[in-house]
């Protein structure tokens, strides 16, 4: 019986060089809410007819994403490459309205506050739906796996 669905994900340490108390908490939040709640479907049929549920890999090496994909038991079943070029801008962007937001929250008006609380919200939207359009045929996920993943895709780019 099929069961489309990420049931542990994994981040490449070796990615990532260097992370803030805010970006920590944004990475846990994003793996629990993934975890609790996501579709994921690789769309290519495997041999045995294996639908999951999933373990995934997230890593980021010469520019583009790698999704290892690993049946239940961890035994792998393949590796998604994704180019990252068309990801530059959003994330570039998605960083910079998350430290302003991050320094709102520590000195910002309520208003100010949900003001680029709104623009993140709709930046983040924006590179959810380029990420679902990308893996288009290859790997079935909804918006809000989608913007999840986004998250955790951001957390492998940072560089101190």
């Amino acid at each position: 019986m099929a069961d489309p669905r990420i049931i542990h994900v994994s981040l490449d340490e070796a990615t990532i060089l260097w992370r803030s108390a805010d970006i920590e908490q944004e990475r846990r939040i994003a793996i629990f809410d993934l975890i609790e709640e996501n579709h994921f479907a690789p769309q290519r049929a495997y041999a045995d007819g294996y639908a999951g549920p999933y373990r995934i890999e997230l890593a980021v090496e010469e520019g583009r994403l790698g999704i290892a994909i690993h049946r239940e038991d961890g035994s792998h079943l393949e590796t998604y490459v994704l180019a990252m070029g068309r990801f530059r801008r959003p994330i570039k962007d998605y960083f910079a309205i998350c430290d302003s937001y991050y320094q709102a929250i520590r000195n910002a008006t309520p208003q100010q506050i949900e003001t680029i609380d709104m623009a993140r919200r709709g930046l983040h939207d924006e590179a959810a739906g380029l990420l679902k359009e990308r893996l288009a045929g290859k790997i079935e996920i909804d918006f809000a796996t989608a913007r999840r993943l986004f998250t955790l895709i951001c957390v492998l780019h940072i560089r101190n």
